[in-house]
């Protein structure tokens, strides 16, 4: 995959989870940055944050509960660790450090 493809598909993938928050039922704080980058705050100071790797050609997560990879694979963004789906470990960790329950699907 070259780089105009996968940023494509990243660009894509980033305009989802963030139409996916703006959506949800939950109070939730983010920020678009230039390079790829999504801050999503909670109120106690914690972030999760989504950025575009484009020279892993994966998109990368840092959480409290650590970091994770994910690359294309048939449509879907995959955990290169365990083949957990972005929108489902996003879920995972944002009602981890929220507190509620947020569902991205």
């Amino acid at each position: 995959m070259n780089e105009r493809e996968f940023d494509t598909l990243a660009d894509a993938a980033m305009a989802n989870l963030e139409h996916a928050l703006e959506t949800s039922d939950v109070d939730i704080d983010f920020e678009a940055k230039d390079g790829g980058i999504l801050e999503i705050d909670f109120e106690d100071g914690s972030k999760v944050i989504v950025n575009k790797h484009r020279a892993a050609r994966e998109i990368w997560v840092a959480a409290r509960s650590g970091g994770f990879h994910f690359k294309p694979e048939d449509g879907r963004w995959v955990g290169t660790r365990d083949g957990e789906e972005l929108m489902q470990l996003l879920s995972r960790c944002l009602t981890e450090q929220s507190g509620e329950v947020i569902r991205l699907d």
